[in-house]
């Protein structure tokens, strides 16, 4: 006789894991159908030469940041010296009017008005003629004297205060910049991470600059003063140095002197040449005549690219520029039509 015993059920814990494993698979399944496919090297180029461009930008904002950091803690460093001093200068003052009211009162006579002495502010009393008229003229010269210090000592208190919530503000974007940088490079990276060393040094142009980033490609050349001609405008002197430079790599904030960024490089070849230049893209920009025609263009020229001006480099002739590019690249010459070139300028 056939059994009519029902089916058993399959219990509510196996249920839940078959759910769950299911669910699980259909995810998955769906993620590896919406997954991003690599880039190709063209698309990955794009991206990265644009994050590049990005954090060159981010580069230059640091650079300024960090300049005008630096100037406001020298200020401030020198507010709080003058006003060191100055209390220094202001406690002696004190110290003599004190002198003079103990030898008065070691006599008997000591002067009412040398209460002044417990006062932080003796503008009060020298505003009164009557009290001056009691004071002997060497007393009242040192209240007057103690009273300026006072004022300048205030202001110049007020002044470091103001220069240190600046210094605080410049503290504060020259992270910011900083951090921007570091976002696009990192970001560059993880595009590159998806290509071969070969395919990234073919994307990034490394290839073109003669190797990867480890030698910084200086040792077969030479490390000595450049030859210089006779004449030579500074200009011509200041591509000379650059040149000796050749084969180093980029670095966001570098000034050498293995590493260097675009305005790092032009600003310490113009100073081996004797001319000072300011410290960003921008700021070099203005430090000259500006030169729109490219056929008026003499070697040592700066060159500036792009519309906001973030990117600098030397005239090197023949329609050249010579500089330090970008992250992955080492510094040397390459056509100035490779970048949107705005104006030269033309220094000293």
């Amino acid at each position: 006789m056939a059994s009519h015993r029902r089916p058993k059920q399959p219990s509510r814990t196996r249920v839940t894991v078959l759910t769950a494993t299911a669910a699980a698979a259909v995810a998955l399944t769906s993620q590896a159908a919406h997954a991003d496919p690599k880039p190709s090297k063209t698309e990955a180029k794009a991206e990265v030469d644009k994050l590049y461009e990005e954090a060159e930008q981010a580069t230059e904002k640091y650079n300024g940041a960090k300049e005008q950091h630096e100037k406001l803690e020298k200020q401030v460093s020198d507010l709080q010296d003058k006003v060191a001093r100055g209390q220094e200068e202001l406690n002696k003052l004190r110290d003599s009017l004190g002198l003079m009211a103990a030898s008065q009162y070691r006599t008997g006579s000591i002067d009412p008005t040398l209460q002044l002495l417990l006062t932080s502010d003796p503008d009060t009393y020298l505003e009164k003629a009557s009290t001056l008229n009691q004071l002997s003229a060497k007393q009242a010269d040192t209240l007057r004297l103690i009273s300026a210090k006072q004022r300048t000592l205030k202001q110049q208190r007020e002044e470091a205060a103001s220069k240190l919530a600046d210094l605080e503000s410049t503290r504060k974007a020259l992270k910011d910049h900083q951090d921007e940088v570091k976002g696009k490079l990192a970001d560059a990276q993880k595009v590159l991470n998806n290509f071969t060393e070969k395919e990234r040094a073919e994307i990034t142009g490394a290839d073109k600059d003669g190797g990867g980033s480890g030698d910084n490609g200086r040792a077969s050349r030479s490390e000595s003063r450049p030859n210089i001609p006779a004449g030579s405008g500074r200009g011509a002197a200041a591509l000379a140095y650059a040149k000796t430079q050749e084969g180093d790599w980029y670095k966001y904030g570098a000034t050498g002197m293995t590493n260097w960024d675009c305005s790092g490089l032009t600003q310490w070849a113009y100073g081996q040449a004797g001319v000072s230049l300011p410290r960003t893209s921008q700021e070099q920009a203005n430090a000259g005549t500006r030169i729109y025609d490219q056929s008026q263009l003499q070697p040592g020229d700066l060159l500036i690219f792009y519309g906001d001006q973030h990117h600098v480099g030397l005239y090197a002739g023949n329609g050249m520029v010579f500089h330090a590019p970008r992250t992955g690249r080492q510094v040397h010459s390459e056509p100035i039509s490779d970048m949107p070139f705005q104006f030269g300028v033309r220094v000293g």
